[in-house]
């Protein structure tokens, strides 16, 4: 997650710096007047989640949504605040049974270091947050798990882990067929929103990937796929292997025709992919380094107003420099335009853009902000930037292959916290 924001952060700079608006309600100045905070403002800070003998506020989680919202997160805002809370309250707890704290110089350093990706310091960081509504200790918080959880898996999971020399020579033999390989695969994508709607997709997920027919996987998309291919069992048209998030794409390339990749966790979701053909085009393709989309929202989530609305948008584009003249008619802030390399655009967002030609757009994705508020997010593909090849050595293969290992393993056992952990919600 602090990779993530991080990466969300540098993207949105701009704004950052330019955000003026105050926090809706002040609590300093309510306390300061009255003495006592009201009842409605002492229920922010009434425990909205219990993880085993620690609490979550309703203030906290108003807080982190907004930090997300002002980061440009898409999805549910409120459901990954909850999950990343609750996620750090395990990864602290874990810290303590290990004997790790972080203290105010290590909490310092590591507001430094994320506000330094954009090339800010961190007093700037912090005035743009206060200043557009996110309190410090939101911040602080926030990167105190971040780096007592690093702290953990350095000393518990990296000494453990190794690559053998047969691993790395899979890995350079699926990289140099990567390229010249296009896939035909089905999907199915399970909304996974709350903590509840999570642990039954979870379930289920588990349950369709031991599906190895085509027919079973396609009626079970129309039964259960909350994607806009649902209707058409799942089935998405041919596409480079390329043009998949790297990580999706090495599962992908390893399946036998019928048999299903995941589940493969997104935010606000669970996806499955199944293998239907894959076919080597006899000359290799580019890999793409980095992607050029543009971005915006629609009010009100995926209504049919709203999809009429970029519908009517996407009749009057050719391609991402027109939504410029449309964008002069619209709030500011309404579009955002970046290029990112692949590995660092959200895997939600990554697998909407693999599937579209330069100028199309994907109306798949939904988001809320911190308010609870849904908009319907509209993608379109301005372009891919093609790879210079370069040779890659055997030891940058085995880093890789070391450092996905780590995280896996990291997120194995903070899936194995999660289980075993008491986690209640009072008031619900």
């Amino acid at each position: 997650m602090v990779a993530m924001l991080g990466r969300l952060f540098v993207r949105v700079r701009r704004r950052l710096l330019g955000l003026v608006r105050p926090l809706a309600v002040s609590l300093a100045t309510v306390a300061a007047g009255s003495g006592t905070l009201p009842a409605a403002a002492q229920g922010l800070f009434a425990p909205a989640i219990r993880v085993n003998d620690a609490v979550v506020t309703g203030f906290e989680l108003r807080q982190r949504a907004l930090f997300y919202q002002i980061l440009n997160a898409p999805g549910d805002l409120l459901a990954q605040a909850e999950k990343a809370l609750i996620d750090e309250r395990l990864q602290l707890q874990a810290a303590k049974a290990m004997g790790i704290t972080v203290n105010a110089e290590q909490i310092a350093q590591g507001i430094e270091e994320f506000a330094g990706r954009a090339n800010m310091t961190g007093a700037a960081f912090l005035a743009a947050m206060t200043g557009a509504g996110v309190a410090r200790e939101t911040v602080e918080d926030f990167v105190r798990a971040g780096i007592a959880w690093r702290e953990v898996v350095s000393q518990r999971i990296a000494p453990r882990v190794q690559v053998s020399e047969a691993e790395i020579d899979r890995a350079i033999a699926l990289s140099a067929s990567r390229d010249s390989v296009r896939v035909l695969i089905s999907e199915i994508v399970l909304p996974a929103q709350t903590p509840e709607q999570a642990a039954q997709a979870r379930a289920l997920a588990e349950e369709l990937a031991k599906i190895d027919s085509l027919a079973a996987f396609a009626d079970a998309a129309r039964r259960y796929s909350a994607a806009p291919s649902a209707a058409r069992g799942g089935r998405l048209d041919w596409m480079p292997l390329s043009n998949l998030p790297p990580a999706i794409a090495g599962q992908i390339l390893t399946l036998a025709p019928g048999k299903v990749a995941g589940p493969i966790p997104i935010p606000g979701g669970i996806v499955l992919f199944q293998m239907r053909a894959l076919e080597e085009t006899g000359m290799p393709a580019e890999r793409v380094a980095a992607i050029d989309f543009a971005r915006f929202t629609i009010p009100e989530g995926r209504t049919e107003a709203a999809l009429k609305e970029a519908a009517r948008i996407d009749g009057a584009t050719d391609d991402c420099d027109d939504l410029y003249g449309i964008g002069k008619k619209k709030p500011a802030g309404w579009l955002t335009r970046q290029t990112l390399p692949v590995e660092e655009i959200p895997a939600e967002v990554a697998l909407e853009l693999a599937r579209l030609d330069r100028g199309e757009i994907s109306t798949a994705l939904v988001q809320r902000d911190a308010e609870g508020r849904e908009a319907l997010v509209v993608l379109m593909l301005c372009g891919r930037t093609l790879e210079v090849n370069e040779d890659v050595s055997r030891e940058e293969f085995a880093r890789i292959l070391r450092n996905q290992r780590i995280a896996s393993r990291a997120e194995a056992y903070l899936a194995e916290l999660r289980a075993d952990a008491v986690i209640t919600y009072p008031g619900r």
